[in-house]
């Protein structure tokens, strides 16, 4: 084996790989629109809408821990 057989091997493997991914991710996205967990096409749009005053897609909020009131010595 040379190494012009090793690379079109790696790179047969690579763009193999790349495409598995592709499709997994694909997937990924519409089960979770179909679920209803959460809808990727609606952050397409905070590019358009990116003002102070502008609604926000997501608040976060099930992202954020509730914050602790304690003060600190």
């Amino acid at each position: 084996m040379d190494i012009g057989t090793i690379q079109a091997y790696g790179y047969f493997l690579l763009i193999a790989i790349l495409s598995v991914g592709l499709y997994l991710y694909i997937y990924h996205l519409y089960t979770a629109k179909k679920k209803g967990t959460r809808d990727y096409e609606t952050y397409s749009d905070i590019a358009l809408h990116d003002e102070i005053t502008d609604i926000p897609v997501d608040d976060g909020s099930e992202n954020r821990a509730e914050p602790d009131n304690k003060e600190h010595k």
